[in-house]
């Protein structure tokens, strides 16, 4: 019965082997069934599966990879690694923007569907600048960790669309609603940069139900706002608010009406509007929007003049939005330990 026990337990072992996928340039050949490709979507269209409990890691040797790449709804625990020494080292890029893709939601440089998503060490890109909504990744993740991680785009770079998404040690950079969708993310030790007027996020909350929101912890928003450009014009289309039409930038402004935004223990820039917060022309979404700051600090904090409507927050309050209960739901998941684990 021992030697049974043990045969059993070896090829359970087996079946949660990991496997190691590695992409690179110079590979020229890439068929089903091996583990080089000179391509992420080759790879991600032909690598072997890992077993139950196992996870395939995509590791990326340095470079520029001008493509799209799609991780379907079936590609579960698949953890993108880039092998240089910086996130600048390896990037995915493309520059589709809504006008020539037909539609925002045709725009991104990769789209991730499957559960269980890690990314590390590596930039995700679209360039095609100030041209309208323009994605460079679509997070459709639940349980999804990006740790020491870029995006950079203009209008709308990173849509956390759904699931539990937790970003560590990253860099977001964008100009209008740059951040948006309805994920529960966490964000913690990142830096969010603009690089134009508009809103750092466009949460879209649908009901006071959903445990969805944004929380910005422990981080810094600066900015490379130009202002000797002539002021935007409140009224182009998708960028519309008070923000763009002063060359500032602000917190965050509700795509739905429940739209939730935490800012916690975050340094803010000179170029930050001081009321914060906009209703989208819509007086009716500062009933159930709900915007909050704890601690902020460097020039842009002004809590006096915050928008009435938005909360101050002291450290006790805070505490349902850390990462350990805002991200854990029945499941206990834990990102921060996840996130540990990543090189």
């Amino acid at each position: 019965m021992r030697t049974l026990l043990l045969l059993a337990l070896a090829a359970v072992a087996a079946h949660a082997q990991d496997v190691h996928v590695r992409v690179s340039p110079d590979v020229k050949t890439g068929i089903e069934g091996t583990t080089e490709f000179p391509t992420i979507q080759m790879a991600m269209d032909h690598h072997p599966f890992a077993g139950p409990g196992g996870r395939v890691f995509i590791e990326i040797a340095p470079g520029t990879y001008h493509e799209r790449v799609i991780i379907t709804q079936n590609h579960t625990n698949i953890t993108f690694l880039g092998t240089g020494k910086s996130p600048e080292d390896v990037i995915i890029t493309n520059s589709l923007n809504a006008k020539t893709a037909g539609g925002t939601f045709f725009t991104e440089t990769v789209e991730v569907n499957g559960a269980s998503f890690e990314a590390d060490n590596l930039t995700f890109e679209n360039t095609a600048g100030n041209t309208g909504q323009a994605v460079a990744i679509a997070v459709r993740s639940d349980r999804a960790i990006f740790k020491h991680c870029r995006f950079l785009g203009h209008q709308d770079t990173l849509f956390a669309d759904y699931g539990r998404q937790y970003y560590v040690d990253s860099y977001i950079e964008g100009g209008v609603d740059f951040i948006f969708g309805n994920a529960t993310a966490v964000f913690d030790r990142s830096e969010l940069h603009t690089n134009g007027p508009g809103y750092l996020t466009a949460q879209s909350r649908t009901s006071p139900d959903q445990t969805t929101g944004y929380v910005i912890l422990n981080s810094r928003v600066t900015s490379s706002i130009d202002h000797s450009a002539p002021p935007m014009n409140p009224a182009t289309p998708g960028a519309a608010s008070t923000a763009s039409a002063h060359n500032t930038t602000g917190l965050g402004r509700p795509w739905r009406p429940y739209s939730r935004v935490i800012y916690i223990n975050t340094s803010l820039p000179t170029d930050l509007r001081p009321e914060g917060w906009n209703n989208w022309n819509n007086p009716a979404n500062e009933k159930t929007a709900y915007y909050a700051e704890s601690n902020s600090t460097g020039p842009g904090a002004n809590p006096t003049a915050r928008v009435p409507w938005s909360h101050q927050l002291t450290p006790a309050e805070t505490k349902p939005f850390l990462p350990t209960q805002f991200l854990s739901h029945p499941d206990h998941w834990n990102p921060e330990a996840e996130a540990a684990k990543l090189p």
